[in-house]
């Protein structure tokens, strides 16, 4: 196999690096008070994966400051402008604009970078206000006029000028209000109108300190993403917290023991009722990996079929893994396990994701990794992780007219 044989990549992960304009371009003149700005700051960095103190013989970065809440780009997640900035290059120095690459924040950049990596879309995470907005909510708690008021600044530079002229390319990830469901709900429907059908959420939103998705406090939520058929999209560390390490463990854990919120979340909408009182509701996984998946499905279903009697009153209506292969879809990028497994998680479930520009990711050798991951396997199962499944749930504007393995449908 070679890179020429795969189909182009629909990645359902990739993060949008905000412009220092966004604000004050899109957000009413009336709000410009309190919006988010950009200063260029000396910073140093401690032995955090995000701690940092302002050092006048520090590195120059330039942070967002929005209110309590300062967010500095670091070399992890970013990739250099001219450098080929690969996994062991990046650490966690502090950038400014000038050093990244103009396709972490410039749409027609991104485009360029897309094409050199054969990736024909891609759905953009925040980076700023974390992956799902939550500091918009966070920050705007004495004044929520402005917190809707950044919300919706955000998803218009998302809907109208990030995405606006990519002919489909570039998919936004709206945000969404997080201390009230009827404004989330409220926000989706702003947003499907004009043709979005992602929006990004928590993965466990309880750990915000707001409701939880329990005894139906997000029911207007879920009934709107139901409606518009909005896949809730919900990207690991969008909690804020990730597992906690063992006592003197090494940062290496987290990446390695991230996937565990991903199941988390899995077991906790299983498990809620939500998905029998909106069965036709899409969640996704973002950068949660998927090779776990055949073992959590398998355990939720012992797991309630020895102990139900610690679910409480209401009983559910299918066996857990029903709900895992008929709401849930897995976001891999170097999985082979979730792909060899692929017909037991459900071939329709699985998605690819470049992660673009985290040095997690494949980038810049995201061909020749492909080539890699799908090495000996089915064209067929293939094409849907790859492409045909993000096409579908997303709904985008590619390959119409071909069927669910990649065939043109006048040769059925």
């Amino acid at each position: 196999m070679t890179a020429t044989d795969l189909p182009k990549i629909i990645s359902v992960d990739d993060h949008l690096v905000e412009p220092a304009h966004l604000f004050e371009r899109w957000l009413p003149q009336k709000f410009q008070y309190g919006a988010p700005r950009v200063e260029r700051r000396m910073v140093s960095l401690d032995t955090d994966l995000f701690g940092f103190e302002e050092d006048e013989n520090g590195m120059p970065s330039d942070v967002w400051v929005f209110g309590k809440s300062i967010y500095v780009p670091r070399r992890a997640v970013v990739v250099l402008d001219g450098v080929d900035t690969s996994a062991e290059m990046r650490d966690k120095e502090p950038v400014t604009f000038d050093e990244m690459d103009p396709a972490c924040y410039d749409p027609k950049a991104r485009l360029a970078a897309m094409d050199a990596q054969g990736v024909e879309a891609s759905i953009g995470f925040p980076s700023f206000p974390r992956f799902c907005g939550q500091a918009f909510s966070e920050e705007t708690e004495n004044d929520r006029d402005l917190g809707v008021a950044l919300i919706q600044a955000y998803n218009d530079w998302q809907v109208e000028e990030w995405a606006g002229d990519s002919g489909g390319r570039l998919v936004p990830a709206p945000v969404v209000p997080l201390w009230d469901a009827h404004l989330a709900a409220a926000e989706v429907r702003r947003n499907a109108a004009r043709g979005v059908h992602a929006v990004a959420f928590s993965e466990i939103v309880g750990h915000l300190g707001y409701p939880s998705i329990h005894d139906g406090n997000w029911d207007p939520f879920f009934a709107a993403c139901e409606e518009t058929e909005t896949v809730v999209c919900m990207h690991i560390g969008s909690s804020s917290l990730l597992m906690t390490l063992p006592p003197e463990a090494p940062l290496l854990l987290l990446p390695v023991l991230q996937f565990a919120n991903s199941y988390a979340s899995m077991a906790d909408f299983v498990f809620s009722g939500v998905l029998d009182r909106f069965p036709d509701l899409k969640l996704a996984y973002s950068e949660g990996q998927a090779g776990w998946i055949p073992y959590a499905m398998e355990r939720m279903d012992h797991a309630y079929a020895h102990h139900t009697w610690a679910l409480g009153d209401e009983k559910l209506k299918e066996k857990p893994s029903t709900y895992v292969r008929r709401n849930m879809w897995g976001c891999i990028f170097a999985d082979k396990h979730a792909i060899a497994n692929a017909e037991h998680i459900g071939v329709d479930n699985l998605m690819f994701e470049v992660d673009f520009p985290h040095s997690d990711g494949p980038f810049p050798h995201t061909r020749s990794h492909l080539v890699d991951q799908f090495a000996g396997v089915d064209p067929a199962i293939t094409y849907r992780i790859v492409r045909g499944n993000a096409i579908r749930l997303y709904q985008l504007p590619f390959d119409q007219h071909l069927d669910a393995d990649g065939r043109p449908l006048d040769q059925m």
